[in-house]
C-alpha cells in the first residue's frame, strides 16, 4: 500500500471564483485541533521528524513543495501544488519537506494540540519505534 494518500477537497467554485470547504471528520479524516502554515522558507528543507500519535493533512495553498514520507519499510515522495488536494499523513510516518517554491504557503491541519513529547526527531529512534 502506498504511503501517499491524497484527499480531494470539496471545491465549490463558480464564475465568482473558487471556494474549498474543509470540515473535521468530513473532508478531513479526524477532528482538527490545530492548524499552522509555513511560508517564506527561503528554500530550506523542513520536517525531519515523525509523530507518535498525531495525524496531519498538508495542503499547499500556493506554490509547491515536495514531501518525502517514510514508514520504515518504504519511502515515497510527492509534489504538492494544488489548494484542492491534501496529503494525509498517518502517525508514525517520518516526513520531510523539500523544494519549496518561493511563493509556497503550506497549511497543516493536525489531529492533536502541540505536544513536544509526541515528536520523534531522531531517525534511528523512529526506526526502533516502528519495530525495525
Amino acid at each position: 500500500m502506498s504511503l501517499i494518500q491524497l484527499i480531494d477537497l470539496p471545491n465549490f467554485g463558480d464564475q465568482r471564483g473558487e471556494l474549498v470547504a474543509i470540515e473535521s471528520n468530513q473532508s478531513i479524516p479526524f477532528e482538527i485541533k490545530r492548524l499552522y502554515y509555513i511560508f517564506k522558507t527561503k528554500n530550506q528543507s523542513r520536517g525531519f521528524h515523525a509523530h507518535i500519535n498525531l495525524k496531519q493533512v498538508a495542503i499547499c495553498l500556493k506554490g509547491s513543495c515536495r514531501f518525502v514520507l517514510d514508514n520504515g519499510h518504504s519511502r515515497e515522495d510527492v509534489i504538492l501544488d494544488s489548494p484542492t488536494q491534501g496529503l494525509y499523513i498517518e502517525s508514525l510516518t517520518w516526513r520531510e519537506m523539500h523544494d519549496f517554491s518561493d511563493d509556497c504557503v503550506l497549511l497543516i491541519l493536525a489531529s492533536e494540540h502541540y505536544d513536544e513529547k509526541d515528536y520523534i526527531f531522531d531517525y534511528y529512534e523512529f526506526m526502533k519505534k516502528v519495530g525495525l
